[in-house]
């Protein structure tokens, strides 16, 4: 069975190993890619806040020592991989990671490094609990600007049974491709704030992951 993974690289490639084990046959369309931003980031914050992985790479080394709190588990992992010493998982989403925030009270300024765009409601809920945050966009997303034809044509002869959605932002630039064929196709998304940004096209059915992670989203898979 056809799968469509529309992440932006390198996890789109990461993706479709996993769920070339499970049996699929992966179809890359990443509908996002990643471009990163010039920042100034200050030398010593307190904490380091990190809701995606995309922001990462833009982390230079002398910040390794530094706390750092992450949305989620895989986010976790890959920041520990990068080389950050001190790392805490939330493993959920923004409402759990201002709890995280919350329960450790580590003081100081907390650097919240994020995509252009993002961000901005978690830093607000942050300060309104005393937190101070110094929120800084390290790197910005392009839309795809059309779908490849060979992949077009997929979705149109109904090829591609299943499609994956890992962000909001990911699932708006899917839509503003115009796909066909979605109406013979299940979209997997993973959260209900995700799931809300596919409802613009028919599907045959959405369903959410159990909790906001990958491994509970490819366990729809199953």
């Amino acid at each position: 069975m056809k799968l469509l993974i529309t992440r932006p690289e390198p996890g789109a490639s990461a993706t479709a190993c996993q769920v070339k084990k499970m049996g699929f046959e992966p179809v890359l369309a990443p509908c996002l890619t990643i471009e990163p931003l010039a920042a100034i980031l200050p030398e010593h914050p307190a904490a380091l806040l990190i809701t995606s992985a995309q922001a990462i790479p833009m982390l230079p080394a002398r910040l390794h020592s530094i706390p750092c709190l992450c949305v989620g588990d895989a986010t976790a992992a890959k920041m520990r991989q990068a080389g950050f010493c001190s790392v805490m998982s939330a493993s959920g989403d923004a409402d759990d990671l201002l709890a995280l925030v919350a329960a450790h009270n580590i003081g100081g300024t907390h650097l919240l490094a994020v995509g252009e765009r993002h961000g901005m409601e978690l830093a607000r809920q942050l300060r309104a609990h005393g937190v101070k945050v110094l929120r800084r966009k390290v790197y910005t997303t392009r839309n795809l600007p059309v779908l490849p034809p060979a992949i077009r044509a997929a979705l149109a002869a109904g090829e591609i049974k299943k499609a994956l959605f890992y962000s909001a932002e990911t699932a708006k630039a899917f839509i503003r491709l115009r796909p066909p064929g979605t109406g013979m196709m299940e979209a997997l998304a993973l959260s209900p704030a995700v799931a809300a940004q596919v409802q613009g096209l028919p599907w045959q059915s959405i369903r959410v992951a159990l909790a906001p992670n990958e491994s509970d989203l490819l366990a729809l898979l199953k």
